[in-house]
């Protein structure tokens, strides 16, 4: 009798390791993952779990340094912006670096510093992510107790997220102390085609700001992207940035 179906032509698909592909400790029988699960294999391995996520952020932070220095270098300061294909220098801009009156870019060197910066931190990164992955210990719950953890740890999840939150936080006050005290950023809305300028009267009304929130998606309304006044897009950082950085140590607890 001929067979139409059999389970034996997705055997090859089960079978993700061999002898000689096989890592002692490392295989599908030991971790109970394969190797396209990617970080799922280091899941009690918090050391090398900590190479893979340095490693990672190293190469997005090169990424970001290596096309801003292409966007730099390739850029037309006769032409928009947005006639340029450009992705990064625009939110570089945004910041209020290197434009001048009307929203003209007149110096291009602080974008260079930014991807310069961008390129240094991605190969220190890259350096600790080797080092984690290859040479550091597999777990760092005996010589490191602060950074190791285990998965069943609720107070240890908890205290991860809460770190994570208060980073957010942070960042959120960088652009509002960037906006205030340290240069300003640039406001599309400016008379004369945009201009640069710190923010002097926040807006810290939670019914305005809330009340984008409460807007209808259709329509004109536009919900959160019909913000049309700085005073509203750096109030809201600081309402963001306090409900994080406020949450995270509560995690703590």
């Amino acid at each position: 009798m001929k067979i139409l179906y059999s389970l034996r032509r997705f055997y090859h698909v089960e079978t993700l390791f061999n002898g000689t592909l096989s890592v002692a400790g490392r295989d599908q029988e030991t971790t109970g993952f394969a190797w396209w699960a990617g970080n799922a294999r280091l899941i009690n391995l918090s050391g090398k779990l900590l190479g893979a996520h340095v490693a990672h952020a190293g190469l997005i932070v090169f990424w970001a340094g290596a096309m801003n220095l292409f966007e730099v270098a390739h850029f037309v300061p006769e032409k928009p912006m947005y006639e340029q294909g450009l992705i990064l220098l625009p939110h570089l801009a945004t910041l209020g670096w290197g434009v001048g009156p009307g929203g003209e870019v007149i110096d291009t060197f602080p974008y260079f510093v930014s991807g310069v910066l961008h390129l240094i931190s991605s190969a220190v990164l890259g350096f600790d992510g080797i080092y984690h992955a290859l040479l550091g210990p597999e777990t760092l719950e005996e010589s490191f107790p602060f950074f190791g953890y285990v998965w069943k740890d609720r107070n240890k999840m908890t205290t991860i997220l809460g770190i994570h939150l208060i980073l957010l936080g942070l960042g959120a006050f960088l652009l509002v102390f960037k906006a205030l005290y340290f240069g300003g950023v640039y406001d599309t809305w400016a008379p004369g085609g945009g201009d640069v300028r710190k923010i002097t009267n926040l807006t810290l009304s939670p019914s305005i700001i809330f009340g984008y929130l409460l807007k209808s998606p259709f329509g004109g309304e536009g919900w959160i992207v019909s913000v049309d006044d700085l005073e509203d897009i750096i109030g809201g950082h600081v309402w963001l940035g306090c409900s994080t950085a406020c949450a995270g140590p509560r995690q703590f607890l």
